[in-house]
């Protein structure tokens, strides 16, 4: 009889953040208004064709600068520890430390194409705000360019065995995993902006 064995499994952390839904209102009025604000932002999502606005590459202190995004900090850390142990991972006595966060608002229609977080341990997303229709996260199995010859995946097949697996968030979500995993933002078909914050932690 043959035994057949899962390895090297791949994590999703998904929670609902009870105590940052309360935040929300508050987050999404900051969070537009750091958009509307950050001509750099501004720029740089235009330069790179991002439809909508990112804080990625202009603002480095939101968690100083607001404090509705200060106010959810320590359940994202609380999330990441939490993360880490059932990940088993050993960090050799020291702890995980938010390394970037930075905010996003995908205009109706806007993708971000695949990629992933080098220099970091964990990476997620905490949804402000996601209107009916709004983007789904795309996760892809990291073992996709090495599988060669490989034939595709039956279309019925678990999803924890598929290539590609579709995630959608919902407003108060937070959904965190390793940075090494490749996702994508699939196009936004909601008739208003997704607003998310998103980070990386490192070790």
């Amino acid at each position: 009889m043959a035994d057949i064995k899962t390895l090297f499994v791949t994590k999703l952390y998904r929670a609902t953040l009870e105590e940052a839904k309360a935040l929300n209102a508050d987050l999404l009025k900051s969070c537009l208004s750091i958009a509307a604000d950050d001509e750099a932002g501004q720029r740089w999502s235009k330069d790179k064709g991002y439809k909508g606005y990112t804080s990625y590459a202009s603002l480095n202190d939101l968690s100083k600068r607001d404090p509705s995004i200060a106010a959810l900090k320590p359940a994202l850390d609380r999330n990441a520890h939490a993360f880490a142990k059932a990940l088993h991972l050993d960090l050799g006595g020291r702890k995980l430390k938010l390394d970037s966060l930075w905010i996003n608002v995908l205009e109706p229609g806007g993708v971000h194409s695949g990629h992933l977080h080098p220099h970091s341990v964990l990476s997620g997303t905490y949804y402000v705000e996601t209107p009916a229709n709004a983007s789904a996260l795309k996760l892809e199995d990291p073992r996709h360019p090495m599988m060669m010859a490989a034939p595709p995946r039956a279309e019925d097949a678990p999803e924890d065995e598929q290539t590609f697996v579709y995630v959608t968030p919902k407003a108060g979500d937070l959904l965190m995993w390793e940075s090494y995993l490749r996702h994508e933002v699939v196009a936004n078909a909601a008739k208003k902006a997704r607003v998310s914050i998103s980070f990386n932690y490192a070790w």
